[in-house]
């Protein structure tokens, strides 16, 4: 399998974020991984896969390094490790500059947007993740 394209997302951090030790709250960490993962998919899937596709997220592991503040400069890096069935495994690692931050491994499970049931994606909407195929 050829090798995964990485996804940078700029994380914008809002006062909202900060919690009372005056670094952002742990809960918003798994904020920024749902919206990062999101937008990876939007950037690659198919405009169709798009729209009948929706993600629930199943498991997050994270693993925190280093506070954030608010006025970090912060950038999630998304990862999309391998597909099975209607799984997607995911790796983000989340930096301020060349400090990483948290580092997370996370599991989705793909659902039709119709049904809401599990769904699996077709070989060549997977194979653009991979950098088999040139998106859209």
């Amino acid at each position: 399998m050829s090798t995964p394209a990485p996804h940078a997302y700029r994380i914008e951090i809002d006062p909202h974020d900060i919690d009372f030790m005056g670094h952002v709250n742990n809960a918003s960490y798994l904020k920024w991984v749902q919206e990062a993962v999101l937008s990876h998919w939007r950037q690659l899937a198919p405009t169709e896969a798009i729209a009948q596709h929706l993600w629930v997220a199943l498991k997050h592991e994270i693993t925190y390094r280093k506070p954030a503040f608010l006025q970090d400069d912060v950038v999630a890096t998304v990862l999309l490790e391998k597909v099975h069935g209607a799984r997607a495994f995911y790796q983000t690692i989340i930096k301020r500059g060349e400090e990483v931050l948290a580092e997370v491994r996370s599991s989705w499970c793909c659902v039709d947007a119709a049904t809401l049931r599990p769904a699996r994606l077709a070989e060549s909407v997977i194979e653009r993740f991979f950098g088999r195929s040139d998106p859209r």
